[in-house]
């Protein structure tokens, strides 16, 4: 009893840990990156592909939430017409290429 007990409870933590944008595709994110982030983010922070505001010590985004959150005020500030599914989607293109975050 207290195997199947412990074994559940470690198979329940497993599923606590899930991908940050699990239904999104990188690739479409990577494609919307170039065509509605690069030029405003090479012109004020530099870097290949304005990686440089993604990669630098002080950068603001420090969470799955904080990069959704970010992600939905450019949108909105620039009118970038995207739906939540494309926010997601350069999401989950960021992260895997620059922020690294896993979901609690």
């Amino acid at each position: 009893m207290k195997t199947t007990l412990l074994f559940a409870l470690l198979a329940g933590s497993n599923l606590a840990y899930a991908e940050a944008f699990p239904h999104a595709d990188p690739a479409e994110g990577k494609a919307l990156h170039a065509e509605k982030c690069i030029a405003c983010h090479e012109k004020d922070f530099g870097g290949e592909e304005g990686s440089a505001i993604y990669l630098r010590p002080d950068r603001k985004v420090n969470t799955v939430s904080g990069l959704k959150s970010q992600l939905t005020a450019c949108t909105t500030m620039l009118s970038l017409d995207l739906f939540p599914e494309d926010e997601a989607n350069i999401g989950a293109y960021l992260n895997n290429s620059y922020y690294k975050f896993e979901t609690p």
